[in-house]
């Protein structure tokens, strides 16, 4: 299983030491770096920026999300990344939920799925430059229908490096996953646990069994971003992992709709997770931390003495991961690469 570093997206300001850990990740051997969107900073230009400090380690973006921009200017930063970085850059992409699409991007949320089959479809036309670039869709037109009526279909003023560059696609959903195998390169999971790897199976198997699907499972890429703390106490390295799960499960969507929610919800977790929800929202957030118990954190996790990470590392080389996105600062990647190797 290979490594990856995954930057994640900033807080109030850029990443501490941020271009150290890229290159120590680099000179680890690391096979790829992941930058990430949210509603502040955006996922290309950190990583130009820092990746331009590289020269072997793959670039990604883990995710660019479909309503911040138009198909064609997602394919217009993904082709000048992959001809700056030589070849190295990897598309990933996420519709990301109803309360940031429609609260920061002004987008509407409804049939995700239908829009993302034709948001990639656009991308993959630019990439090939085979032809101006045309779409008669429900969500995306090119040329507009409408407007000054002078739209003329176009091509890309600039030749691929690429013609495929790899799109990967976020997804959490089974029928966002089975999407992700028929029409990407790559599924990009959060969240994801061994005990969940036949339930993905089966959803990534649905669309590699569809009509035109682009990949098999042993052409697919599926890097899995995974706390890993190698820490004597599982307590306290479970403390660490908790705030942000509070966050992901009780407050990164609305209460009806928290796809973060439901994924440890198929895990088990679905008492569990309605407390914590109940709680975060009621503003009680250091409570909803407390409701997490240990165990969950396990599931999805790799934490405690380097002898238990170990042990337990063989459970995810069995699962449909290819990679594992770590993060933290260049002596923890150190330290957690020698612990993995």
């Amino acid at each position: 299983m290979k490594l990856g570093f995954h930057l994640g997206y900033w807080g109030s300001g850029p990443t501490p030491g941020a271009l150290e850990a890229v290159v120590r990740a680099e000179e680890l051997g690391f096979d790829s770096v992941w930058t990430a969107e949210a509603y502040g900073s955006d996922a290309f230009t950190p990583l130009a920026w820092w990746g331009a400090s590289t020269s072997r380690i793959r670039l990604g973006t883990n995710i660019v999300q479909m309503a911040a921009r138009t198909p064609a200017a997602t394919a217009m930063s993904a082709l000048t990344l992959d001809h700056l970085s030589g070849g190295r850059f990897v598309l990933g992409l996420g519709a990301s939920g109803p309360q940031v699409v429609e609260g920061w991007y002004g987008q509407p949320y409804p049939r995700p799925l239908a829009r993302t089959r034709e948001y990639v479809d656009i991308v993959r036309q630019v990439f090939a430059r085979q032809a101006p670039v045309t779409l008669a869709g429900d969500f995306f037109q090119l040329p507009l229908q409408g407007g000054a009526g002078l739209g003329k279909p176009l091509k890309s003023t600039v030749h691929p490096l690429r013609e495929d560059i790899p799109i990967h696609l976020a997804a959490e959903g089974p029928k966002n996953v089975a999407l992700a195998a028929e029409i990407c390169d790559g599924w990009l999971p959060l969240f994801f646990s061994p005990k969940s790897d036949a339930f993905y199976r089966a959803a990534l198997q649905e669309g590699f069994s569809r009509p035109g699907a682009r990949r098999t499972l042993a052409e697919f890429e599926v890097p899995t971003s995974v706390p890993v703390i190698v820490h004597e106490d599982v307590e306290e390295a479970a403390s660490w992992i908790k705030p942000s799960l509070a966050l992901y499960i009780g407050g990164m969507g609305a209460k009806s709709a928290n796809f973060h929610l439901d994924v440890f919800a198929r895990l088990g977790y679905e008492d569990v997770v309605t407390k914590v929800q109940e709680l975060y929202l009621a503003g009680r957030k250091s409570e909803a931390v407390a409701a997490i118990p240990t165990s969950l954190v396990e599931d999805t996790s790799l934490i405690g003495p380097a002898a238990k990470v170990r042990d337990e590392l063989a459970a995810w080389e069995e699962t449909v991961a290819t990679s594992l996105l770590l993060r933290g600062d260049a002596a923890t990647l150190t330290k957690v690469a020698e612990v993995l190797s």
